[in-house]
């Protein structure tokens, strides 16, 4: 038993765990605030705009009431989310590009100098500066 808590305990100490926990909150936080702005503010504006409130829209069959009104406004309010959610995600990467662009994001992934090279004769790796192989004191070509 004290073995299972020691593996559960590592697990949960793991990054990747710990980034998807946050991602999972912030996610939550996030679509609160593009559910309001959809529900609030531009469904609103959809409104004036078009003069239309399909929740009110049912129909009745066999004294059973469908409220297809509420299915279609689901619907818009998924297309305007996924739409909003989009312009948001493309303003974001676009900032992130403009970003790297003045940071130079392009010179720091280019790797640094080596510092060392192998001696051809034991295979050793030695300073990138040496004349000669600490190791099997070879003399090195320049």
């Amino acid at each position: 038993m004290k073995g299972f808590f020691k593996e559960f305990k590592e697990f949960i100490s793991r990054g990747s765990v710990m980034d998807m926990a946050v991602g999972i909150i912030i996610g939550g936080a996030f679509t609160a605030i593009v559910t309001s702005l959809v529900d609030d503010i531009i469904s609103p504006l959809l409104g004036l705009i078009g003069g239309q409130n399909f929740d009110t829209l049912s129909v009745t069959i066999n004294g059973s009431t469908l409220f297809y009104g509420k299915f279609i406004t689901a619907i818009i309010n998924f297309l305007l989310v996924a739409l909003v959610l989009f312009l948001i995600v493309k303003a974001i990467n676009s900032a992130k590009k403009a970003g790297e662009k003045l940071v130079g994001k392009d010179k720091a992934k280019e790797e640094p100098e080596p510092t060392e090279k192998e001696c051809p004769f034991c295979k050793s790796m030695i300073n990138i500066k040496a004349t000669r192989c600490p190791n099997c004191t070879s003399q090195l070509d320049k």
